[in-house]
């Protein structure tokens, strides 16, 4: 059914309902970019030493990379050193092993914002990986997804895990020097979700991540990598939030998705936007590359987008 322009304009009118501030301990970088901060990030990860070489290119690259001035776009200019790179919840271990083992605090976050993680609350039909800042904090449905032969799980898991899958299609789509924000996302991307469906397989549910920014001062670099081999079929949603506050927050986003010969997908992106109030100036800036498709022949990459909330 068509949505009216009164629907439209009624939607804009209600008040933001996703401003709240989640009171969590996080371990979080002091402000300020450079090779050293790439490498604790990386070392924070356990990552392996070719991805920190893959970012540590992709930072020289961006240095010599000037940002875009749009014609129509307006936001604050954005100091890179006044922001920290990497913000997350603490907890005993790196990654938690069941949601038994994840904070409170932040599952009350998620079903306040309508995303419930709990097995016996989950969104039927729905896989969500729940992106708290700079770390993955759940994955639903993992299991069940596996036994299709579809892999679902953080971009951090994935360069563990799948390495190979990673190191072929990383950057394949959207290359570090395609645009300025590309670059920047290539060297500080912090996590996102990786899907790998295999070969004449139709993912048999809707897989989702959802992003919420809560630490202050801080960015949100997303990577997601979904890869559809030949005659499958996925769907996959995305969705982000941010606290009302005062000042502007940058997210860096690059989402790609290879879709080989005959593979079909469904990517829409939603992000809620938040209107000015006498509590708050600015939520997030969302200034990323377009979710870019590409064929095992024809690979393409967008120019930069911009979606900036309005001060």
């Amino acid at each position: 059914m068509a949505t009216t322009d009164k629907e439209v304009n009624e939607l804009i009118k209600r008040e933001y309902e996703h401003g709240f501030v989640t009171d969590i301990e996080a371990d979080t970088f002091e402000p300020g970019l450079n090779e050293d901060v790439i490498a604790r990030l990386s070392a924070i990860k356990k990552e392996p030493e070719w991805m920190l070489e893959w970012r540590l290119k992709a930072y020289r690259r961006w240095l010599e990379m000037e940002e875009p001035d749009w014609a129509h776009v307006g936001y604050p200019k954005v100091d890179y050193n006044s922001i920290s790179y990497y913000s997350a919840p603490k907890r005993k271990e790196d990654m938690p092993q069941s949601l038994d083992e994840v904070d409170p605090e932040l599952l009350k976050t998620y079903e306040k914002l309508g995303i419930p993680l709990h097995e016996r609350e989950k969104l039927a039909g729905v896989a969500v990986d729940a992106v708290f800042d700079s770390v993955s904090v759940a994955t639903t449905f993992k299991e069940p997804l596996a036994k299709a032969g579809v892999i679902f799980c953080s971009i951090s898991e994935a360069i563990q895990d799948y390495p190979e899958l990673v190191k072929k299609y990383l950057g394949s789509v959207v290359p570090a020097g395609d645009n300025f924000f590309a670059g920047l996302n290539s060297a500080v991307f912090s996590d996102g979700t990786f899907v790998y469906v295999p070969k004449g397989v139709r993912c048999p549910m809707e897989l989702s991540t959802y992003f919420r920014i809560n630490a202050a001062n801080t960015g949100q670099f997303e990577r997601t990598l979904i890869i559809a081999e030949d005659s499958s079929y996925v769907s996959y949603l995305e969705g982000c939030t941010a606290p009302m506050r005062d000042e502007n927050q940058l997210h860096a986003a690059v989402v790609e998705l290879v879709a080989l010969d005959d593979a079909r997908s469904s990517t829409p992106r939603c992000r809620t936007g938040i209107r000015a109030t006498k509590k708050a100036k600015a939520a997030s800036s969302t200034l990323s590359p377009s979710v870019a498709p590409a064929s095992a022949k024809t690979p393409r990459s967008p120019g930069p987008r911009s979606r900036p909330v309005p001060p």
